[in-house]
């Protein structure tokens, strides 16, 4: 009998897993936790691939032109700078709060080269919160996929560190300015 029961629960669970849609979004498996499996569009229309960021720390950040943290766009390429050999930065535009970010994506790059000199790789403008989420900021908000933490994304300017092998290190809010100590110690 208790044969019977384990073999009909296995069916079971084959069958509804053949009925679950295909729902990878660019994440591999909830057991992955580097951020190097993806990629993803950037402002310039070309693509940004993590596993090219391999033996470097990565800060993902957030942003959006118009909004009260926007002036640390100066700190990120700062830093860009500073820390370049072991540091890359990747600036994620998204409107999800206060309508800060409305432009389009070549209006976007044109604000942070003019006004902030930004030479950091800039993604495509995508959503950081809600139903759609952008695959990429699902991992870095999901311990179950990042295997780190859960985290929410509470305003623009938000960042994420990871280590040079893409292990999700810490998040920062947006009062936690690029040039800290907070960052620039882990660095």
């Amino acid at each position: 009998m208790y044969k019977i029961f384990i073999a009909v629960l296995a069916l079971i669970s084959c069958q509804a897993a053949q009925n679950q849609p295909n729902q990878t979004n660019n994440i591999m498996s909830n057991t992955t936790a580097t951020i190097h499996q993806f990629s993803v569009p950037a402002l310039n229309g070309s693509t940004i691939n993590f596993a090219d960021f391999k033996g470097k720390k990565i800060l993902i950040v957030n942003t959006a032109s118009e909004c009260g943290y926007t002036p640390q766009y100066k700190e990120l390429q700062q830093l860009y700078t500073q820390y370049q050999q072991k540091l890359v930065i990747v600036g994620f535009p998204a409107n999800n709060f206060g309508a800060q970010e409305p432009g389009s994506n070549a209006t976007i790059q044109t604000f942070c080269e003019k006004n902030y000199g930004v030479t950091f790789p800039m993604a495509a403008k995508i959503s950081v919160k809600g139903d759609d989420m952008a695959p990429i900021y699902k991992w870095l908000t999901s311990k179950a996929h990042n295997q780190v933490m859960d985290a929410s994304i509470t305003w623009n300017f938000n960042k994420f560190l990871l280590d040079e092998n893409g292990v999700l290190l810490q998040k920062f809010d947006s009062d936690v300015t690029p040039l800290s100590s907070t960052i620039t110690s882990l660095l």
